[in-house]
């Protein structure tokens, strides 16, 4: 027996001692029938892909018999693991005691294999053949040929991508296309490079255009198959060209999180996947710059942009009105449970640019987003109990840790590139560490080593379980005491009598309350903003000179994203006045001009929101003398 066939007969024992998992690369979808040009395709592409499988395993380094069956041994173990769901809370513990232990077991097997294969794995010399091998067997020879056959210029798009060693790669590293469909990732991908030239050149506008073209590689109208790959994606209809010049339009004029410029590949795949079109994305953004510039400035990452949802999204029964506006508006100005919550969160996040995807949990829906310091779930349970689409919670917190070490992660790569090529199965991404043929399960002892040698530790939840299925203040609020400059204070009289009061100029509060925050505004100056939550409704006061006595009009520029809301306006001792808000949909609008008597000289506006009221942002009142 030569030794490509000794290796592939062991590597056949190994898996079937270890057991395999389903694959997750890409679910079963129909085959569409091959013309002649097709089948010449296939046999094209098979030829190739079995020379790269013959070369790649005629190089495989040769591994101790001992330490190999010790691995299959303890890799077994764990991965047959199954602990009861019906356990007291001390049997539980012991159990995942006993699951930690196994795990750590097998780690320190693998470790021992690791350290015979490092040299292998660390080396790229063999990763031309490796990257179009892994390309070839998942995408399928078969169904390239598919894609293929359909014309001259789908042809030419696979046999560009073939030829591409750096562009393969760098798919990938990024987790590969979609459904495994890369041969429509890359007719994304180019009808995003005639649309840019920015997006041809190496930098943040080339990641991004990748990481739309493999997150979704289908193009608008194409039937999707049911088909979703490693990273899940809901079915959308948006054009992937019109939305990622969307995002390099938003990066450019300075509308996206700063920390967009460093993402990779593999980050911006989750961030310009998002359901909702264009127009909302640049409504939000827009939106909390003006209503809530607080929470786009917010230092603390794991709520930045997603705080909104707790602040201004009320947890209750939503209410779907068509005059609330666009889906994203009535979700915001209706409110709702955990679903319409975690989609605003995600959606919210995306839009500035922040990486986000969903967290399903058994009868709760929750968000993931990324941080500087690593990914978190908001507004639900742990990783262990939510997953996304094929993958489990665990699995995802896993591989994203392990990527923050990319050197050491290219050992992870190569052994699941290995794995490819020898037909493995995959570890099963739902069910964490489970099955996978010997080449993938050492690829996920390689991510569980990095993580443990680097000391990573996983982010504390965001909001947590409780606080996502409420309407309680998240317990973190602090009243931060800001300098506003007296020039900012100064109310302003016209040469025609038209007295402008700049919202900081309170004279109650002084600064910032639990209910009523100062803050910076986007576009200069500053604003108050009165907040949905807080123990009690509080009092705006303002202390001003009239130029003269007589009728005014009393306008306020104000911003909303409910409807329905009020506030009680006071001048001097005269009875306070109820005043309809306008439902702005974030956007400063003037409010309905109100009539009142001013004296000359010293004269006091008071207001308050009615309870219970939904926040608003105000920057100023003017007061014009009516004829």
């Amino acid at each position: 027996m030569n030794r490509k066939a000794m290796i592939s007969m062991l590597c056949l024992l190994m898996t079937l001692v270890v057991g395999v998992g389903p694959a997750t690369a890409a679910g079963k979808k129909s085959e569409i029938p091959l013309t002649a040009e097709g089948e010449k395709l296939l046999a094209q592409y098979s030829k190739m892909l079995a020379s790269l499988k013959a070369e790649i395993a005629a190089a495989l380094p040769s591994v101790d018999e001992k330490k190999k069956a010790a691995f299959v041994d303890a890799h077994r173990a764990f991965s047959n693991f199954k602990q009861a769901s019906d356990l007291s809370p001390e049997a539980a513990r012991a159990a995942e005691a006993k699951q930690d232990a196994l795990a750590q077991e097998a780690l320190d097997a693998a470790r021992q294999i690791l350290a015979d294969v490092g040299n292998f794995l660390n080396a790229d010399a063999l990763d031309a053949s490796l990257v179009k091998c892994a390309v070839l067997a998942n995408a399928t020879p078969r169904g390239l040929a598919e894609f293929a056959q359909q014309g001259e210029i789908e042809a030419k798009l696979v046999d560009q991508l073939l030829a591409d060693h750096d562009l393969m790669k760098q798919m990938l590293i990024a987790g590969g296309a979609n459904g495994c469909e890369y041969g429509e990732a890359m007719q994304v991908y180019t009808a995003i490079l005639e649309k840019s030239e920015r997006a041809r050149k190496p930098g943040i506008f080339q990641r991004l255009a990748l990481g739309t073209s493999i997150q979704m590689p289908w193009m608008p109208g194409k039937e999707k198959g049911g088909v979703y790959g490693i990273v899940y994606r809901a079915p959308t209809n948006i054009d992937q060209v019109a939305r990622y010049l969307h995002y390099e339009k938003a990066y450019l004029d300075g509308e996206l999180d700063e920390a967009v410029k460093d993402m990779t590949t593999w980050e911006c795949r989750f961030i310009t996947d998002c359901p909702y079109s264009d127009e909302e994305l640049a409504w939000v953004r827009k939106m909390m710059r003006i209503y809530r510039p607080d929470h786009i400035t917010n230092p603390d990452y794991k709520w930045r942009y997603a705080r909104i949802v707790k602040s201004d999204q009320p947890y209750q029964s939503p209410e779907w009105l068509p005059e609330m506006g666009s889906k994203t508006q009535q979700m915001l100005a209706g409110g709702g449970k955990c679903g319409p919550r975690a989609f605003f969160g995600r959606f919210a996040t995306r839009a500035f640019g922040i990486p986000s995807r969903a967290a399903t949990q058994t009868g709760h829906a929750a968000m993931s987003h990324w941080t500087p310091d690593g990914w978190t779930v908001c507004f639900g349970a742990w990783w262990s109990h939510n997953w996304c689409g094929p993958q489990g919670g665990l699995d995802f917190l896993l591989d994203s840790q392990a990527r923050e070490q990319p050197e050491d992660y290219m050992q992870v790569l190569r052994a699941q590139w290995v794995g490819d090529a020898l037909g493995e199965e995959d570890v099963n991404i739902r069910q964490y560490g489970q099955g996978g043929g010997p080449w993938n399960a050492l690829a996920f002892y390689k991510k569980k080593a990095i993580v443990e040698d680097a000391r990573v530790e996983a982010l504390e939840l965001t909001g947590g379980m409780k606080l996502g299925e409420s309407d309680e203040l998240l317990g973190d609020e602090t009243v931060n005491e800001i300098e506003i400059p007296e020039e900012d204070r100064k109310i302003a009289v016209g040469k025609d009598g038209v007295v402008t009061i700049p919202v900081a100029a309170c004279s109650k509060p002084a600064n910032s309350t639990d209910k009523i925050t100062f803050m910076k505004a986007w576009d200069g100056g500053f604003q108050v903003h009165y907040a949905r939550l807080g123990s009690r409704p509080e009092l705006l006061k303002y202390r001003f000179e009239a130029p003269a006595a007589g009728k005014y009009a009393l306008t306020a520029r104000v911003a909303t994203v409910a409807m329905n809301q009020g506030w009680l306006v006071r001048m001097n001792r005269t009875t306070p006045v109820d005043v309809d808000l306008p439902y702005t949909k974030g956007l400063w609008e003037e409010t309905k001009p109100l009539t009142i008597e001013l004296s000359e000289g010293r004269n006091t506006l008071s207001l308050t929101c009615k309870a219970p009221n939904r926040g608003v942002s105000i920057k100023e009142f003017t007061l014009t003398p009516m004829p």
